[in-house]
């Protein structure tokens, strides 16, 4: 079996066209273009590729980007006040503040001070909360991506068995109250899981973001899953790599994620479509 790709960079595209011509079809009424307010602390090289290509994905589909880049001994109230500034700014419809922060920030603190409605990144508790309760507005754009790319390929998850490898904040929990919104059996896993590989070779659809390159070997896929990697590794010769074995496993599974060119495109493009929810609202009032 040869697995078919769920192509994460020909959907981003497809996505950021409509929202592109979503977002002339406005302007060229007089009306404001959205605003999103990227916050970006200190100086990691990662940080700064994520942030970079961000605002270069606002500007192409017609998202005003206003940066706030500040240095690494901002204090965590300079950030706080910052934030508040943003909460009551007209023009700004959502704030991302770029993490990991420095150790001296503590960034729960600083998601929760994020206006709900201006939390595009889905990571504020009353947003989360209301994904649990099934009546979700601002999702997180990580699980959001890979409902997406599950969607575009006509995929029926009624009744899977879904496991997710990793119980962070920002992909495994909200990956898992989408995906039992979706009416799947879910199993999240972590470091104490024991016989992980017996628990992934009973599963339907497997989602892995634990940030180790390839841990996830092909042999513990079962013929016909589908395959989420969420993952993106750069191992010492360059390569990018998920958290999955990607030969191994396209020859098991009957769908996966390529990376690069699967989920990442997607996590960009449910922010640009969190922003413009957030702005929709904000017009309509």
């Amino acid at each position: 079996m040869a697995a078919q790709l769920l192509d994460g960079k020909a959907l981003a595209a497809e996505l950021r066209h409509q929202l592109q011509q979503q977002i002339k079809s406005q302007t060229d009424q007089g009306i404001r273009p959205p605003g999103l307010a990227v916050v970006l602390v200190g100086q990691d090289p990662a940080s700064q590729i994520y942030v970079r290509n961000k605002r270069k994905a606002c500007e192409d589909v017609g998202i005003l980007s206003k940066a706030y880049d500040l240095p690494a001994s901002t204090s965590e109230e300079e950030l706080l006040s910052l934030l508040d500034q943003l909460n009551t700014d007209e023009i700004i419809d959502g704030i991302l503040v770029q993490l990991p922060l420095p150790a001296h920030i503590n960034a729960e603190m600083v998601i929760e001070r994020i206006v709900p409605h201006k939390d595009v990144d889905g990571f504020h508790p009353y947003n989360v909360g209301r994904l649990a309760l099934r009546m979700p507005l601002l999702r997180s754009c990580t699980p959001k991506g890979v409902m997406s790319l599950l969607a575009k390929a006509n995929l029926n998850l009624d009744g899977l068995d879904a496991i997710i490898i990793g119980q962070s904040n920002i992909v495994g929990r909200p990956m898992a109250l989408e995906l039992l919104a979706a009416r799947c059996t879910i199993t999240v896993c972590h470091s104490r899981t024991r016989d992980l590989q017996h628990k992934v070779r009973q599963a339907d659809l497997v989602v892995v973001a634990i940030g180790k390159p390839e841990f996830v070997r092909g042999d513990w896929i079962k013929p016909g899953a589908i395959v989420v990697d969420v993952g993106m590794n750069r191992l010492a010769e360059g390569k990018l790599v998920g958290d999955v074995d990607f030969v191994g496993a396209a020859q098991q599974a009957s769908w996966i994620t390529p990376v690069p060119g699967g989920v990442g495109p997607m996590t960009i493009a449910s922010l640009l479509e969190n922003t413009v929810i957030s702005y929709q609202s904000s017009t309509k009032q």
